[in-house]
């Protein structure tokens, strides 16, 4: 029941989808100032959603950075968050990533720098309404492509959100006695400050390696400034999911 309606609380509280949901309220009010207030604050909101001057700005503030690899020290196990894969797309005889590739290929680069010994991929399905097949699978597979022996890779594949990954990961480092000092967990940087606390309620204090960064150094121009842009409301949608997530996860108790 908390997957759907989390789920659910995410599509309804995107930017869009507020900004919509104003534009609709502006044709369908009678009140002249109500009517009003509704347009411009749609429009308004729209164009402070498409500004990459703030959306960057406000990314950067979220993520969490990462360090130079010859900064780092050997860990036994790296712990790599799935969420990359476009889902039911054919012919399924392949892997097919989308922006988020960045999980798996800094994985194999930290594996073949001998800066992680193995490898443990977390992630089932995250679908709502129709089951595919597991992303944990599909990383498995690309990373073999890569060259990282199968002996090295661990899976567990059945869990559909972090905070259920963080509760599954943490038996199995148990049971393969891995010590969370030993450990490097690996996602996007934007989705790095809600797996984090996943991690820290279920015990496992882990240190994180971001990838798959949406921010870019602070060197802008007049149009990041004054010109509407789409990557600034995709930018947007991604940290409204962040949020809306990382606050449903602290009233279940998740986190």
């Amino acid at each position: 029941m908390f997957f759907i309606l989390s789920k659910t609380l995410s599509y309804l509280v995107m930017p869009l989808t507020i900004v919509f949901m104003l534009l609709v309220l502006a044709l369908v009010l009678r009140n002249a100032r109500w009517k009003k207030i509704s347009l411009w604050t749609g429009i308004g909101l729209l164009y402070l959603f498409c500004n990459s001057f703030l959306a960057n700005e406000a990314m950067h503030a979220w993520e969490i950075e990462t360090v130079p690899y010859v900064e780092m020290r050997p860990h036994e196990l790296g712990i790599v968050l799935t969420g990359a894969t476009i889902p039911f797309r054919t012919p399924n005889d392949r892997v097919y990533f989308q922006r988020g590739a960045d999980r798996v290929t800094h994985t194999v680069q930290l594996y073949k720098l001998k800066l992680i010994k193995k490898i443990l991929i977390s992630g089932g399905s995250g679908m709502l309404l129709h089951e595919e097949e597991p992303e944990a699978n599909k990383f498995r597979k690309a990373m073999m492509l890569m060259g990282v022996d199968s002996a090295d890779i661990l899976i567990e594949n059945e869990t559909r959100n972090t905070a259920e990954s963080a509760q599954e990961v943490v038996k199995l480092l148990d049971s393969l006695q891995y010590r969370p000092e030993d450990c490097l967990l690996i996602t996007s940087a934007f989705h790095m400050r809600r797996s984090l606390a996943c991690y820290r309620k279920v015990g496992l204090a882990l240190e994180p390696f971001s990838t798959d960064f949406y921010s870019h150094p602070e060197k802008y121009y007049l149009d990041a400034y004054l010109l509407p842009k789409l990557e600034a409301l995709i930018i947007w949608h991604k940290l409204f999911k962040e949020w809306v997530g990382l606050a449903a996860y602290k009233a279940a108790g998740y986190v």
